[in-house]
């Protein structure tokens, strides 16, 4: 593996470039001075969403949810711990498939919450349905790595 990642910024969706050493130290966006690896999932937009799968170099999970969605709701909090696990080796991302159902129906996303592994631009997995914290964790593990 390279010694230098692309990342792309939680915040402001610029793509840096960051020494890999350098991602528990705190690295930060050259542009917005924001953390560049958090440990919660983050929000994607229409607008972000195609440069955040295309430009990482890290695998990103997305998880496929709508605000109304009981089983999405109930595994909110397991996504979150799932994230503070995971990092600084997966980023975790969330799509509102309300707020964006084109991006919902470019990939057929049927059903919620619908997880989606993308690893150099690709979708490597796809798992729909709640999981707990463990399942996720081993999930995404098992398949951002293949």
């Amino acid at each position: 593996m390279s010694d230098q990642l692309h990342i792309v910024c939680p915040e402001c969706d610029t793509t840096n470039r960051v020494l890999r050493a350098r991602l528990d130290a705190g690295a930060k966006c050259g542009k917005c001075k924001q953390p560049l690896m958090t440990l919660h999932p983050y929000a994607l937009t229409k607008e972000s969403f195609d440069r955040h799968v295309a430009s990482n170099d890290l695998p990103l999970v997305v998880d496929f949810w709508a605000p109304w969605c009981g089983p999405c709701r109930s595994m909110a909090p397991a996504y979150e711990q799932a994230a503070a696990q995971l990092a600084p080796d997966v980023r975790l991302a969330k799509l509102d498939t309300e707020a964006v159902p084109d991006i919902a129906a470019r990939f057929g996303i049927r059903g919620i919450p619908t997880l989606i592994a993308f690893r150099n631009g690709r979708e490597v997995a796809r798992q729909s349905g709640a999981m707990d914290v463990q399942g996720l964790v081993g999930w995404i593990r098992a398949n951002v790595n293949r």
